[in-house]
């Protein structure tokens, strides 16, 4: 087994070639790593061999991967040391339960995705040595397979291990990804990030979603403002409740931070119009579930996680008719 503090990975795997997966996958392939990407639709996987992943917006470059792949029972020839999760997180359990098949000590799995506690969902199969948990600053939309508009990039990004002796691979594995323009950023306040993040997206996604506005529409309105400012409150008293410092100031910062976001679409109105599951339940469904734990009510985000889901059961009722 490679000790962490020696630790400098070359071989990288990213599981989802959507446009999170092209994204991390085209830097480290630029910056000379060897990547294999995969996914279960061949369609996403084609440009990334040919002519190569591009990203345009705040990002500006055409990049070929390694190789691509159809299963995750595949990567296991290519011996990844690490290996990035990049799709929705209600994928995860059959996700993990393929990588335990190949999985081995000094690899590490990381949880690059939207969503509270998506890293749990690992430990549950592969345990705890191994898997870490990312924070993403970048907004991100598939304009076409392999091809990826970045309206927002907004580093550093932040990764934390969930066993404190595999720190020295967190290091490592954030400097690679810095090195090939990825700034990354180790840090032991990942559970923070993970939450300030996650109430932005528990307010933004969902009313989105189900209004079909953009963020900046959203905040601009008047009446859906006063939903938005309802589940920033709401979200908030979760938090504390379970005793999460999200920063005095936090309210604030959050309204100003959504008030700037743009004329951008979030990822759960992208889902709902493409006809795909969200990760509502990693999101509001999460505040639900924290608030019970902590004897609060949150009909807020209660409600907006029962539309959601109700547009979901919709779309699969579509599909099957």
């Amino acid at each position: 087994m490679t000790q962490p503090s020696d630790f400098k990975p070359t071989r990288f795997a990213v599981v989802g070639a959507g446009p999170v997966g092209c994204i991390v996958a085209a830097f480290l392939a630029k910056g000379g790593y060897e990547v294999s990407l995969c996914d279960v639709v061949p369609a996403l996987l084609a440009p990334a061999l040919d002519p190569g992943i591009q990203l345009e917006g705040a990002e500006v470059f055409r990049q070929t991967v390694t190789r691509t792949c159809l299963s995750i029972d595949d990567l296991a020839t290519y011996q990844p040391e690490v290996i990035f999760i990049t799709v929705k997180a209600n994928a995860l359990p059959l996700i993990a339960s393929a990588i335990e098949g190949f999985y081995q000590p000094g690899t590490y799995v990381i949880s690059w995705q939207n969503g509270i506690d998506t890293e749990l969902e690992l430990t549950k199969v592969l345990g705890r040595s191994g898997v870490m948990r990312a924070v993403v600053n970048y907004g991100c939309g598939l304009v076409a397979p392999g091809h990826v508009r970045l309206p927002f990039h907004h580093p550093p990004h932040f990764l934390q291990e969930l066993d404190p002796k595999s720190k020295g691979a967190t290091v490592a594995i954030a400097r690679a990804l810095s090195d090939c323009g990825l700034t990354t950023e180790a840090t032991q306040d990942i559970i923070s990030m993970v939450w300030r993040k996650g109430v932005l997206n528990a307010c933004m996604n969902p009313v989105c979603a189900v209004t079909g506005l953009t963020m900046n529409r959203a905040m601009t309105d008047p009446i859906v403002f006063q939903t938005v400012n309802a589940l920033v409150k709401e979200c908030v008293r979760v938090a504390r409740a379970n005793e999460i410092n999200l920063g005095w100031d936090f309210y604030p910062h959050a309204i100003e931070y959504m008030s700037k976001a743009g004329d951008h679409k979030p990822s759960m109105l992208m889902d709902i119009e493409a006809g795909r599951r969200t990760e509502v339940d990693f999101i509001n469904g999460k505040f639900v579930e924290y608030g019970q734990r902590a004897g609060i009510d949150t009909p807020f985000n209660r409600t907006l996680l029962s539309l959601v889901k109700g547009l979901e059961s919709s779309i699969e009722s579509r599909k099957k008719g």
